[in-house]
């Protein structure tokens, strides 16, 4: 197996930060792996504040609100590493909160599965660009979550 560089930074996770980091990490690899990723890549994913995020979406994306995830795709060698960079993503953890509570679930697998949307994202999938993108990705989603839950 190849092995992928997967960052996690955050300032806001507190004593729980391991576990998420983990939960984190095993998202990312069962997309990597649900997809056919097998060369080497590099991930990084911020979990940060909804004031950031909103900056972030403001700054890069036009878009002054606040969000739950960004994705920023790269797709570029590493010269040092040789290993693709596959690009960064942004999570509110205060709106994966929100957003766990609304739909009754822990804040752990709302963060897997916003890590897993994200990656999807990084990998280009865009569920914006129509109802059949969105339906892939929808999909592609239920099967990677339903692994992870496994």
């Amino acid at each position: 197996m190849t092995r992928h560089e997967i960052y996690v930074e955050d300032t806001i996770l507190g004593d729980m930060r391991e576990i998420y980091r983990e939960s984190i990490i095993k998202a990312v690899v069962a997309v990597l792996d649900h997809e056919k990723i097998y060369y080497a890549c590099e991930i990084s994913v911020e979990i940060t504040d909804n004031a950031a995020i909103q900056q972030l979406n403001k700054d890069f994306r036009g878009k002054d609100s606040i969000t739950d995830v960004l994705s920023f795709p790269m797709m570029e060698v590493n010269p040092e590493t040789g290993a693709m960079m596959l690009g960064d993503v942004v999570i509110s953890a205060e709106r994966a909160m929100e957003q766990s509570e609304e739909i009754n679930q822990s804040f752990n697998q709302e963060l897997m599965f916003l890590t897993v949307h994200s990656i999807l994202h990084l990998l280009g999938y865009d569920h914006e660009l129509s109802e059949e993108a969105d339906l892939t990705m929808r999909k592609k989603q239920r099967e990677i979550m339903d692994l992870i839950e496994e």
